[in-house]
């Protein structure tokens, strides 16, 4: 799925679900919007990033999660699990569109469970393998 200007009016490939490509067809059925996938309140007008934090925070408060999360902690969600889920670090930093593999590593929260299972590579030519 192609994204066109993004965060920092950026144009990045990423991913888009199965699951959710399902729902945004059945809301373009309905709804049927002209201009704009998600359209603000005035013709015309694109839904405004504080528009959709506020329709995120209701999500929230109606799911009764009471954690501090943002939408923006929805990328960090992201490039954590795939970074759990094996998939590289480059991979991830094309994906959330970022220039420098930093703020990527910034992004991905590596948990300590998964530390826990990395083998040393001696050990594994060694013979000494879980």
């Amino acid at each position: 799925m192609k994204v066109r200007q993004g965060k920092g009016r950026k144009d990045r490939q990423t991913l888009l679900s199965e699951a959710a490509f399902a729902v945004v067809e059945q809301y373009i059925e309905v709804e049927q919007p002209a201009d704009w996938l998600f359209p603000g309140q005035r013709e015309g007008r694109y839904l405004t990033e504080r528009s959709a934090q506020k329709v995120f925070e209701k999500a929230l408060a109606e799911a009764g999660i009471r954690k501090q999360v943002s939408i923006h902690s929805l990328r960090h969600s992201f490039a954590t699990h795939l970074l759990e889920n094996g998939i590289g670090l480059r991979y991830i930093q094309e994906l959330l569109g970022h220039q420098s593999v930093r703020t990527t590593e910034r992004y991905t929260h590596v948990s300590r469970r998964d530390i826990g299972r990395i083998q040393s590579p001696l050990d594994r030519m060694s013979g000494l393998e879980d």
